[in-house]
């Protein structure tokens, strides 16, 4: 080959030049590549942080159940027992439960559509 036919390019290798001179398919394709990996990623982190805060949530629920305070043959008297406050509480640890199971059932559904070949 002629000196003419060559370009700089040509003597200069490595991953530098190669991602400078790669196409613009190659380009976008390693673009969505990355977005990809990088929303899938999230989004199961998401689920799998949904479905543990249920399980803490509903443990916590079944915590309140435990009216021993101090040892298993110790019961909390009637009269330190706030009624009012224990059925709030458990009341909006049910609708914490319940709005993250919505949440839950978004994420799982649209990670399913986004990410899987299910419908």
């Amino acid at each position: 080959m002629s000196e003419e036919n060559t370009s700089p390019l040509d003597e200069i290798k490595g991953a530098f030049v190669g991602s400078l001179v790669r196409n613009n398919k190659k380009i976008r394709e390693d673009r969505a590549i990355a977005i990809a990996e990088a929303a899938q990623m999230i989004y199961k982190r998401e689920v799998e942080d949904l479905q543990m805060q249920i399980k803490q949530r509903k443990r916590e629920r079944e915590a309140m159940l435990d009216l021993s305070p101090t040892t298993a043959d110790s019961l909390v008297l009637a009269s330190d027992f706030d009624a009012k406050q224990f059925v709030s509480k458990d009341i909006q640890i049910g609708i914490d439960i319940r709005n993250l199971e919505i949440k839950l059932e978004i994420a799982q559904t649209r990670y399913t559509n986004l990410f899987t070949d299910g419908k």
